[in-house]
C-alpha cells in the first residue's frame, strides 16, 4: 500500500513538473469569411471568427466544392471594380512560425463564374495560382504554406487574373514549432514551404490531424488519401498497434498516419509515385515509414533504395534497423532540384522483394520576397487617401510584391544593398484624381519621375518636393494647382523636365527655378494667368517681400476696421438726433398749453395785489413756474 502511494506521489509530481514546463497552446486563428457572427463546425467544433474589419469585398452565401472543405455557409468575394489586389490584414499575430491555409469557395448565385481563377500571396510572396479544375480536386481547394511571421501582422492577398472574382471561404493561421520541417542548409527565416501535396497511403479516407488526434503544434494538417499508385502496383496494409516515435518535436506527426501503408507487389516490385510540379524549382520531399507488415519481423527482411528523379538519395533503407524496431516511425527528407515538370519518387527493393511507404509530403521551397521600404508604403497609402485614388487601382498590400502583381502606377526597383524595394516612379496621368498632393510625397526619396498630369488635383504644390533630390521629371500640368511655385523646387538639381502648365499658379517664378533654364532643363509654365518673371511670361510688378506683403495686408485690414468703426459712430449719432426730434415733436402741444395757464395765473395774482388783499402761501398754493 505504501509502495502504491509513493508511486502515485511520484507520478503526480512528475505530471506537475511536466505541466509547469509545458509551453502554452499554440496561437490559432480561424476566420469564416463573410460571416456575421462566430461559428463552430463539426466534427471537431473548431471556432471560426467572423471577418468584419479585416478586409473589403462583398459577403455572400457559399457553395462548398468538396467534402473536405470546412462546413461554412458564407464566403467573401472581391469584384474587379474594387481593384486587382485585395487583402486580409490581420494584426497582433505573435512572432513565430505558422501554417497558413486558405480555402476557396464558390458564390451561390447563378450569375457568378463557377470556378474563378486567381493568385494568392502571403506577406508579399506569391504561393499559389489556381488552375482550371481546382474545384473538383480535394487537394486543390485550398492553398497552404509554412512561413515565419515576424512583424506582428499577417497580410494575405488575392490577385485577380481576369478569370472571375476571387472568392474566399476561410483562412487559418496556426502556429507550429519554430523548427518544423527544417530541411537543412537554406532553411529558416526568409524561406517559405508551399504545400504541393500531402498523402496518407493505403487508406480510403482523407483526414486532418485533429481527426488523427494530432498534437496542436503540428498545425492540423490535411492528409489526402492515396488508395493506390496504380493498378496492380501495390496493396494496402493497416494496423491498430501503437506507433512509437510518431508525435515528436518538431513536426508532431499524428500516430494514425503510420497505421496504414502501401506495399509493392510481385507484378510491380518498384513502388513509384509521380507528381506534376512547376519547373526549375527546389522541392523538399518528406517520406514516412513504419514497418506494420506482419510478414516482416526483423532487420534485413526489407531493404530498398529511394530514387528521386533518377538520383539515389537514400541507399539500403531498412526501416526496422533505422527506426529501432517494428511499429516505429521513420522519416526521411531530401531536397531536390527539378528542371522538368515532374517529380518522381521510386522505392527500389534490394531485399525482401517489396517496398513499403506510409505517407508522402512534398513542399515547394520559395524564397520570401523582399518588402518595400515601410516609410514609402506609408507615403503611398496617404497619397491614396489624399488624391481620392479610385478603387479600381486596388492599392492594397505591398506596392512592389509579389512582383507578378505590383500596384498600378507605381514603378519599383530593388536595392540589393539593403534588400528592400523602393518607388522610383509615379505614373498616374489622366486617372480622374482629385483632392490634393500631401507633403508625405517627400518620403518617396528615390523618385526619379512624377507624372500626375491631366487630373483635377487642387491646392498648393508641396514645398517638401524640394527634398526629393533624385527627381528628374516632374509633370503636374493640367490640374488645378494654385498658389505660388515653391522656392524649394530650385533645389532639384537633377531636374530635366518641369511641366506646370495648365494650372492656376500665381506670383513670380522663383529665381532658382528659372535659373535651371540655363542648364538645358525643359520647363513649361504657360496657361497660368498669374505667373510672371521669366522670358515667355508677363513682367512682374515691384516685387515685395513676404514681410512687406504681410504689412500691407495688416494696414488694409486696419483701415477697413477704422472705416467701419467711424460709420457705426456716425450712424448712432444720427439715430440719437432723430430720436430727440421725434420726442420734441410729440411734446409741443402740451408745452404751449402749459405756457398759457402760467400766464393767466400771473395776471390773476397781479390783480389781487392791486386790491390790497394779501393771502398766505397755503392759500395761494404751489406755483406752476417754480
Amino acid at each position: 500500500m505504501m509502495l502504491r502511494f509513493i508511486l502515485a506521489s511520484l507520478l503526480l509530481s512528475s505530471f506537475s513538473l511536466y505541466s509547469s514546463l509545458a509551453r502554452p497552446a499554440p496561437y490559432a486563428l480561424r476566420i469564416s469569411c463573410g460571416a456575421r457572427k462566430n461559428v463552430r463546425t463539426p466534427p471537431t467544433y473548431a471556432l471560426w471568427f467572423k471577418d468584419i474589419a479585416y478586409t473589403g469585398g462583398v459577403p455572400a452565401n457559399a457553395t462548398t466544392p468538396t467534402y473536405i472543405t470546412p462546413p461554412l455557409k458564407t464566403l467573401r468575394y472581391f469584384p474587379i471594380s474594387e481593384g486587382p489586389n485585395n487583402c486580409y490584414n490581420i494584426v497582433r499575430v505573435p512572432k513565430g512560425h505558422y501554417s497558413v491555409r486558405i480555402f476557396f469557395g464558390l458564390v451561390d448565385q447563378p450569375s457568378f463564374d463557377k470556378e474563378p481563377l486567381f493568385d494568392i500571396s502571403i506577406e508579399g510572396t506569391q504561393i499559389s495560382s489556381l488552375k482550371s479544375g481546382w474545384s473538383s480536386q480535394d487537394d486543390q481547394v485550398f492553398a497552404e504554406a509554412l512561413i515565419f511571421l515576424l512583424g506582428g501582422t499577417a497580410t494575405i492577398c488575392f490577385h485577380s487574373t481576369g478569370h472571375g472574382d476571387p472568392a474566399i471561404l476561410s483562412i487559418e493561421i496556426l502556429q507550429v514549432d519554430d523548427k518544423a520541417y527544417s530541411f537543412g542548409e537554406g532553411w529558416g527565416q526568409g524561406v517559405i514551404l508551399r504545400t504541393a501535396t500531402r498523402l496518407t497511403c493505403g487508406t480510403g479516407k482523407s483526414r486532418f490531424d485533429e481527426d488523427y488526434r494530432g498534437d496542436h503544434w503540428g498545425g492540423d494538417r490535411f492528409w489526402n488519401r492515396m488508395r493506390s499508385f496504380g493498378k496492380s502496383a501495390d496493396s494496402p496494409r493497416s494496423t491498430e498497434e501503437t506507433i512509437k516515435k510518431a508525435s515528436v518535436s518538431p513536426n508532431f506527426y499524428p500516430e494514425g498516419l503510420y497505421q496504414s501503408a502501401l506495399v509493392s507487389t510481385d507484378d510491380q516490385p518498384d513502388l513509384t509515385y509521380s507528381l506534376d510540379v512547376e519547373p526549375n524549382r527546389n522541392y523538399s520531399v518528406w517520406l514516412h515509414f513504419a514497418e506494420i507488415d506482419n510478414t516482416i519481423t526483423a532487420e534485413g527482411k526489407r531493404v530498398f533504395d529511394v530514387v528521386i528523379n533518377g538520383d539515389t538519395f537514400f541507399e539500403d533503407v531498412d526501416i526496422i534497423k533505422m527506426s529501432g524496431g517494428r511499429y516505429a516511425a521513420l522519416v526521411l527528407n531530401a531536397t531536390v532540384t527539378v528542371s522538368g515538370r515532374t517529380l518522381t519518387v521510386v522505392l527500389q527493393p534490394k531485399a525482401g522483394g517489396h517496398a513499403i511507404i506510409n505517407a508522402i509530403e512534398v513542399f515547394e521551397i520559395i524564397t520570401a520576397e523582399f518588402k518595400t521600404l515601410r516609410d514609402e508604403v506609408s507615403a503611398l497609402q496617404k497619397m491614396k487617401k489624399a488624391l481620392g485614388l479610385p478603387s479600381r487601382f486596388g492599392w492594397n498590400g505591398d506596392p512592389c510584391v509579389p512582383p507578378q502583381h505590383p500596384w498600378s502606377g507605381a514603378n519599383c526597383q530593388l536595392d540589393k544593398n539593403t534588400s528592400r524595394w523602393f518607388i522610383d516612379g509615379l505614373d498616374l496621368d489622366n486617372q480622374g484624381l482629385k483632392g490634393f498632393l500631401p507633403n508625405d510625397i517627400s518620403k518617396l526619396k528615390h523618385l526619379q519621375s512624377i507624372n500626375l498630369s491631366e487630373n483635377n488635383i487642387r491646392g498648393g504644390i508641396p514645398a517638401s518636393l524640394g527634398s526629393v533630390t533624385s527627381l528628374e521629371v516632374l509633370d503636374l500640368s493640367y490640374n488645378s494647382f494654385n498658389g505660388s511655385i515653391p522656392e524649394t523646387l530650385g533645389e532639384l538639381t537633377s531636374l530635366r523636365i518641369l511641366n506646370l502648365n495648365g494650372n492656376s499658379l500665381s506670383g513670380k517664378v522663383p529665381a532658382a527655378v528659372g535659373g535651371r533654364l540655363l542648364h538645358r532643363a525643359s520647363f513649361n509654365f504657360t496657361d497660368n494667368a498669374g505667373l510672371c518673371g521669366i522670358p515667355g511670361l508677363p513682367a512682374c510688378g515691384p516685387h515685395l517681400s513676404s514681410g512687406a506683403k504681410i504689412g500691407i495686408a495688416f494696414g488694409v485690414s486696419l483701415a477697413f476696421l477704422l472705416i467701419v468703426a467711424c460709420a457705426m459712430i456716425w450712424w448712432k449719432r444720427r439715430q440719437n438726433i432723430l430720436r430727440a426730434q421725434q420726442i420734441a415733436a410729440r411734446g409741443a402741444p402740451y408745452a404751449k398749453k402749459r405756457t398759457h395757464v402760467s400766464h393767466d395765473i400771473q395776471m390773476s395774482r397781479h390783480g389781487h395785489n392791486n386790491h390790497g388783499q394779501a393771502r398766505t402761501a397755503v392759500e395761494n398754493g404751489p406755483s406752476l413756474l417754480s
